[in-house]
This record gives C-alpha cells, sequence and structure tokens, in this order.
C-alpha cells in the first residue's frame, strides 16, 4: 500500500466532462495519486457541487469538490498540490499555457494527458468524429456517417461526449431512443442541441458520466459505435477510423486550439465544411493546414448548405434570431446557421437582442464581448431559461428564426413560457462535393463491420 504521505496530490481542471473521464480511466485507482479537488470553467453553474462518491470510488468515500478554476493557484497552495491535469478542450494554445503559467508559479507541475491514455477499449468498431473547433459540423458528419451505416444494413450506436451537469449519479449511463425519453430526463438546452436532433432522425443516444458502463450498452445494440465528440475534444474510445471536421469559416484555428490540432494531426480523414459560406481563399488556408501536420489524411470536401422552415416573410420585420450557445460562447463564433438563413431569406435588419438582455443573459453578453445582434440559445438551468424567454419578450420580435438545432417553442413550453411570435427553423445537413466523399471513405471498412452485400 502507497504511503499516504508519498502520493501525488492532483487537482483536475475541467469543465464538467473529460475531466471525469480522465479521472476514471488514469487516476481513480493508481494508489500514488490522491485527486484532492476538480475546477470548473466554461459552463455555467457546474462548481461548487461534489464528484460524488459512487462514482468517484472506495478511495474517496466523501466524493471529490468541484470548485470554480478562478481557485485554482489557491487551491494548489491550501492543498500543497503537485500537479495540475487540464482535462477540457477549445481552448486556445496561448490560454493553455496561461492555464500552466498559473499553476507553476503556484508551484505545482501542469500536465496533459496523450488521447490514448484514457481511450476504451470496446468489441464493435468506432467511427469517431471530432473537430478543430466548436461549432465545425461534428453532428452533422456524425448524422451522415451514421445514415450510410444504416443504409449498409448495419445497426448503428450514437455515443455523445458528456454533458453531466445535473444529478452525476443519475446520469452516469443514459440512453435515449425517443423524445419523449429526452424530455423525462429534463436536459439542458446544451444536451436538447445535441441529442434531439439524432433522435428525430431514428437514432440511438448514449451518453453519461460513467463511459465504460455507456460503452458497454452502445456496444451490446450495436454493429458499429459512431463516437459524436463535444467541443474540439479528443474520442473516449479506441477508433478504428478517426474523422476530424475543419470549419473552413477558421480554417486557421486547426493549428491553433487545444486539443484541435491532436484532431487535425490524429485524423485519418479530414472533412473541410462550410465551404459553401466560406470567404475566398479559405479552402487553400485549409489545405495547407491539412498539409503541414497531416499530409497522409484523406480530405473530404463539404458544404453545409441551410434551409429554412416555412413562415411569414422576414424581409421588413423585426427579426431575431437564436443561435446555438456553445458555438457563439466558447466556440467564438459571432453568428451562426440562423443568421445566414435570415440573410437569404430576405431579412435586412436583424434584431438586436443585447439591451433587452435579462439576467444570466446578460452575463454572457459581458463575458462575450465577440458576439453580433443575435442571441444564444443558453438554457443551463431554469432560471437561465426563464432570463432567455424574458430577453426574447422584452425583445418584442416579429418573427423568431432559430439556428439552433432544437424545438425552441417546446422547450419554452415546458418551461411554463409562449414565444407568442411565429418561429423560423434553419436545418442544415452535411453535403459532400466530391470524391472522394463519406461513402468512399467507409467502404474498406464495410465488410469487415458485418455490412450486407
Amino acid at each position: 500500500m502507497t504511503d499516504p504521505t508519498l502520493r501525488r496530490r492532483v487537482v483536475v481542471a475541467g469543465a464538467g466532462g473529460r475531466d471525469f473521464h480522465d479521472f476514471a480511466t488514469v487516476l481513480r485507482d493508481d494508489p500514488a495519486v490522491e485527486v484532492v479537488a476538480f475546477t470548473a470553467a466554461q459552463i455555467p453553474g457546474i462548481d461548487h457541487r461534489t464528484f460524488p462518491a459512487a462514482l468517484a470510488g472506495p478511495r474517496y468515500p466523501d466524493g471529490i469538490p468541484v470548485l470554480p478554476e478562478a481557485d485554482l493557484a489557491a487551491l494548489v497552495a491550501r492543498h500543497g498540490v503537485d500537479e495540475v491535469i487540464l482535462s477540457y478542450s477549445d481552448l486556445p494554445h496561448v490560454e493553455v499555457m496561461h492555464r500552466a503559467s498559473i499553476a507553476l508559479a503556484a508551484g505545482a507541475s501542469f500536465r496533459l494527458l496523450a488521447p490514448q491514455r484514457s481511450f476504451l477499449s470496446l468489441d464493435r468498431p468506432v467511427v469517431a468524429v471530432t473537430a478543430t473547433r466548436t461549432g465545425a459540423g461534428k453532428s452533422q458528419t456524425s448524422r451522415r456517417i451514421g445514415r450510410l451505416l444504416l443504409d449498409a444494413g448495419l445497426r448503428v450506436a450514437l455515443v455523445r461526449h458528456p454533458m453531466p451537469y445535473g444529478d452525476l449519479t443519475a446520469m452516469a449511463v443514459q440512453r435515449f431512443a425517443t423524445l419523449d425519453e429526452l424530455d423525462a430526463a429534463a436536459p439542458t438546452i446544451e444536451e436538447r442541441e445535441e441529442y434531439e436532433e439524432p433522435i428525430r432522425q431514428g437514432f440511438v443516444v448514449h451518453t453519461g458520466v460513467d463511459y465504460a458502463a455507456v460503452g458497454r450498452a452502445a456496444a451490446a445494440e450495436a454493429d458499429v459505435v459512431v463516437w459524436d465528440g463535444g467541443n474540439n475534444d479528443t474520442p473516449f474510445f479506441t477508433p478504428a477510423l478517426w474523422i476530424t471536421v475543419l470549419d473552413a469559416l477558421r480554417p486557421d484555428h486547426g493549428l491553433g486550439y487545444h486539443p484541435g490540432e491532436v484532431n487535425l494531426r490524429r485524423a485519418d480523414v479530414v472533412v473541410v465544411n462550410k465551404l459553401d459560406s466560406a470567404p475566398a481563399g479559405a479552402l487553400e488556408a485549409a489545405l495547407a493546414g491539412i498539409e503541414t501536420v497531416n499530409p497522409r489524411a484523406t480530405v473530404v470536401l463539404a458544404d453545409s448548405p441551410v434551409t429554412l422552415d416555412p413562415g411569414p416573410t422576414l424581409a421588413g420585420r423585426r427579426v431575431l434570431v437564436v443561435e446555438d450557445g456553445p458555438s457563439l460562447t466558447h466556440g467564438g463564433m459571432p453568428f451562426g446557421a440562423g443568421t445566414v438563413a435570415a440573410r437569404a431569406a430576405g431579412a435586412t435588419e436583424l434584431l438586436d437582442p443585447r439591451p433587452y438582455a435579462a439576467g444570466s443573459i446578460a452575463q454572457v453578453y459581458a463575458a462575450h464581448l465577440h458576439l453580433g445582434p443575435v442571441l444564444p440559445a443558453m438554457g443551463y438551468g431554469a432560471e437561465q431559461v426563464e432570463d432567455l424567454a424574458a430577453t426574447i419578450a422584452a425583445a418584442a420580435p416579429d418573427v423568431v428564426v432559430t439556428g439552433t438545432p432544437i424545438g425552441l417553442e417546446h422547450v419554452l413550453a415546458r418551461a411554463g413560457g409562449q414565444l407568442g411570435v411565429p418561429v423560423r427553423r434553419a436545418r442544415y445537413e452535411l453535403r459532400e462535393r466530391q470524391h472522394p466523399d463519406l461513402r468512399d471513405v467507409l467502404a474498406p471498412y464495410l465488410a469487415g463491420w458485418g455490412a450486407r452485400a
């Protein structure tokens, strides 16, 4: 038994997802390590709670505190921390080093775990879909791959990166096959943005906190598991095929963000997405970056055409655009698909919601000064959903255009509110431009995975 006084005292810096997975796969059962705390960033309201003993294991009978990342230096000093491990994603490289400097200055070493350290092995092949940045188009790529696999006669399970913002023990293993099952789980808006559309299209979504158990559950009902990554994080499972989506609207970000650059370097296939809305020179910049770090990768060129559901004209109307929250906040995008669709449908001037922002929504704008005249669909709890509804009501639009992949009216109705104005929803799916396409990419694997002849 390791002498407790010789254990390496560790803080895991995270954002309520990758951090828990790294703990479970690398740190939990290591007798030479004592995790004294997690820290939390990026997502509101996920700090000042406890990672439960039921998931932490017998070495942590009281669980592990989750504290604000702003307290990191004080935590290192207070607990004599030996090492800080960074375990979350979508950070500019310079921000990674700022966090390293905080740890080093406080007296702790700083470490990043190699992706394979936390890979879990399944007895089914895994197609992993990752990205260089949040909002690049992972989910539409995952859905396209899933559809191609289904068309080949294979059973598919979609495993989503964790978003455990509620009761962690209750959320340890989740499976959603219907929208009613999703409603019953009372998900946050961010969870809905990732789960609702694939469920609507007939996929079964698996997610949770304990990914060893999540993976077993998915593999038990599938021939192939599709990993639908979060942000620009690396996969949790050993991939048979690793696909990385690069956003042509941000081609230089592939080499500027952690761990998106890891995904770009490790990918078997790079999908250059959103070429239909990218500026001149974007494709050349994207291809140059791929050639620099991963010339062996197969490159698939793709568009992300946006269609708008029928509804009242937008010309001359007070149009409020509600966009996908994570893509706008830590994804750094000033606008999204809703704005593109609204402009294409004749909206000449978009209503600026910032003067009407209520409560926590006003705090989002204060923290993300790059945002344009769009409303991020924030809703990490009932209070924030109420603030979102209050912001829309105060702005008093004639029409709402939603670029978020959820039924916003349904979410607000479940929270006791009504939009009271017509909604036109923007939808987008991946469309490859030429060969090689994703069908070509999958073809060499299908027979070995049990596809019908």
